[in-house]
């Protein structure tokens, strides 16, 4: 990485009054690439872990905060890691690639190389990245695609010995579900068209929409209520209901959102997706409150704490996580118009796919 390539940020698009100011704005993502290694690696935390998801929501809060340079290594350390199969494992120590502490491969972790390529192509317009990640992406869809059920819904995992685990994650099947539109986008671009992939993602949409039986019961987690509706998946009137549905049982006032009920435990990441999540179904006030709210989080080196549980007044876990501060730094930049985040969260201008012939005639998303 260049020098020029540390230095290159700016942050006005960042400020976002009563959340964060540019200088502020400038000391998270100052956080965030100083976690990053030389390599291009983007563990949780220095020391800890990197696992493949965490790592691109990283990589995309330095391309809103205009480190290009250090999001385009990002990427490039995923292509130069990607397993023959198309995929990633699931975590790796400290980001060294040699040395994975779980073997197992994800497939919305694998799937999302696909939502930070083309976020990456919108922020900076590079044709040559994306034409160097192509294969990358492609590689990473079949992989993912491999382990799609028929009733459209993506198998959560294979294990360390290559077996699949056809039970299907709602969090997950919609992460998945946003990264094959944005992979579509990107064959689009590349006037490569790619009709499987278009059925699969309508496959798969549906499913999410329409039959929740398909998918493990995991609703105490919030990340369960709001992603259907980060990921772009529902819109319009079902997404509102779905926000009222979940706001009482999650959201605690001044404080943010709780990862899982009913435990008193309040989390930046969450609350920042959910954030971002609101400002995507037109609900900007309200989450301007949320982040403002997570804001007690915030620690004297731009990062924020993963956690606060309430009840004990305590920080848990004690740690600072490069994705914690990703998640804030989106949420910020789609409020403030960021042309590549808004696009990729906003949704509307994704390709959708086909969608089966279920179920009578398809509802409004």
């Amino acid at each position: 990485m260049t020098a020029a390539g540390r230095g290159q940020g700016s942050t006005e698009r960042l400020v976002l009054p009563g959340v964060l100011t540019a200088e502020q704005a400038a000391e998270t993502a100052a956080g965030i690439a100083a976690i990053q290694r030389s390599d291009g690696a983007i563990p949780w935390f220095t020391g800890h872990h990197l696992d493949p998801w965490d790592h691109i929501e990283a990589a995309m809060a330095l391309d809103a905060a205009g480190e290009h340079d250090r999001a385009g290594a990002a990427y490039a350390w995923l292509a130069r890691h990607q397993n023959p199969d198309g995929s990633w494992y699931a975590a790796y120590q400290d980001g060294d690639p040699h040395h994975p502490t779980d073997l197992a491969r994800e497939s919305n972790f694998c799937a999302y190389v696909a939502v930070g390529v083309w976020h990456h192509y919108l922020s900076t317009g590079d044709d040559a990245f994306i034409e160097r990640m192509w294969t990358c992406v492609r590689a990473a869809v079949e992989f993912v695609l491999a382990l799609q059920q028929p009733g459209g819904q993506i198998g959560w995992k294979r294990e360390a010995d290559g077996s699949p685990v056809a039970d299907a994650l709602l969090t997950g099947c919609a992460s998945v579900h946003q990264a094959l539109r944005c992979a579509l986008a990107i064959a689009e671009h590349r006037e490569e068209p790619q009709p499987d992939w278009e059925l699969a993602t309508g496959a798969l949409g549906h499913a999410i929409r329409r039959h929740p039986e398909r998918f493990l019961d995991k609703s105490r987690y919030s990340m369960d209520w709001y992603y259907p509706v980060l990921s772009g998946t529902l819109r319009g009137p079902r997404a509102d209901a779905r926000i009222e549905e979940g706001w009482e049982r999650f959201v605690v006032p001044g404080l943010g959102v709780r990862c899982v009920v009913p435990n008193p435990w309040v989390t930046g990441g969450e609350s920042a997706e959910l954030a971002l999540a609101l400002w995507a179904v037109g609900q900007s006030d309200r989450a301007v409150r949320i982040l403002a709210d997570i804001q007690h989080l915030r620690a004297d080196d731009g990062l924020y704490w993963t956690g606060y549980v309430f009840d004990d007044d305590a920080v848990w876990p004690v740690e600072r996580t490069a994705w914690t501060a990703g998640a804030l730094l989106l949420a910020v930049a789609a409020l403030g118009g960021d042309e590549a985040t808004t696009a990729v969260f906003g949704a509307e201008r994704l390709p959708a796919g086909l969608a089966p012939a279920c179920c009578g005639p398809r509802p409004a998303v």
